[in-house]
């Protein structure tokens, strides 16, 4: 996926030039990027076929935030809905007919001798699946759908976020920003970036770990017990539903020192079990165990690759206009933007 990647950076890098000493704001610029991203690697389209959908989804996301601890009576939404209930089934319905149109045109393209599959890209996997003649793999409708939602909302959303906050602990702390500079030009020089040189880049991989503790994507998430299970002191009951609290785990001094709250990517210069002094949970950006999130690598290497391409370029200092405000809708996203000005290198 990584010439993908690297296509769109260079689209975004383009339409930088000219602007040069000016404020740009990036987290509204890396939505776009990587909404682009998602489009072209699992969906075989661009960003503008896709952006209906991530309008949908944003909006959505909001409603569900919105509404996220509000306890429903039952029966109630049969008699009267909310103003709210009603926009989320509008929009709904409005992604299952976006999803269903990309669905029939691959399927219009094979049927037509166009094409000889529906492509093997995730959206090709999902139709294959969908289409399967044994009944007991076979994907309903509604199961493709939600996977599409998952796919477009979380592996865009979640990079966004980081890729922001990344640019923002960098254009603070620029000792950092030179010595990730310095590792990206030694190892890639001019050139765009290749997968066996993300690998090497350790310092890049301290600032980004450093980057998910702090501020990490998805600031809970929440796991429903099936079964009666002993958690420390106490007996947990089926069915009960529990928050993990990401954020809060990732700023417990007791875990990581007096030092919790500052931004120091030396902590993970003997990797992440070291940082976490051999505590798994400690640092849980992406979950872990079997529910630990299927996108991690792609997430982690699309920021290395798109950051590596922008400190080839550009320096970065933060802007006097920005304002410090991490709030968490579904990711977590800085209310008012993230504003630099580039320096061309």
């Amino acid at each position: 996926m990584n010439p993908a990647v690297i296509a769109s950076v260079e689209t975004m890098l383009e339409k930088w030039k000219g602007r040069e000493g000016e404020e740009i704001e990036v987290f509204n610029e890396f939505r776009l990027l990587t909404s682009e991203v998602i489009s072209r690697t699992a969906f075989g389209s661009n960003y503008l076929e896709g952006k209906k959908i991530f309008d949908m989804l944003t909006k959505l996301a909001i409603l569900v935030s919105r509404n996220y601890f509000k306890t429903p009576i039952p029966g109630i939404s049969k008699i009267w809905k909310t103003a709210d209930e009603i926009e989320s089934e509008k929009l709904a319905n409005g992604i299952h007919d976006c999803v269903m149109e990309m669905v029939k045109r691959r399927e219009k393209k094979v049927e037509t001798g166009e094409a000889d599959g529906f492509g093997n890209d995730f959206l090709g996997l999902l139709i294959n699946a969908y289409r399967d003649f044994d009944e007991k793999n076979r994907f309903s409708i509604e199961d493709l759908v939600d996977e599409c939602k998952t796919f477009y909302f979380a592996g865009q959303e979640t990079t966004n976020s980081l890729l922001a906050w990344t640019i923002l602990v960098l254009a603070i702390h620029t000792k950092w920003q030179e010595k990730t500079r310095q590792e990206v030009f030694e190892v890639f020089g001019d050139q765009n970036p290749n997968s066996e040189g993300i690998a090497k880049l350790k310092i890049m991989n301290m600032v980004v770990n450093e980057t998910l503790r702090l501020y990490s994507p998805v600031a809970a998430v929440i796991r429903k017990i099936k079964k009666e299970v002993r958690l420390g002191k106490l007996v947990l009951p089926a069915n009960l539903e529990i928050l993990i609290p990401i954020i809060a785990l990732h700023h417990d001094p007791q875990l990581w020192g007096d030092d919790v709250h500052l931004f120091k990517p030396e902590r993970f210069v003997e990797g992440i079990a070291s940082a976490t002094k051999y505590n798994s949970a400690a640092f849980i950006p992406f979950s872990m165990g079997p529910r630990s999130c299927v996108g991690m690598s792609f997430a982690t290497t699309e920021t290395k690759v798109a950051l590596s391409m922008i400190l080839q370029r550009y320096a970065f200092t933060l802007s006097p206009t920005y304002v410090h405000a991490p709030f968490p809708v579904i990711t977590l996203q800085p209310q008012h933007g993230i504003q630099v000005t580039l320096h061309p290198l």
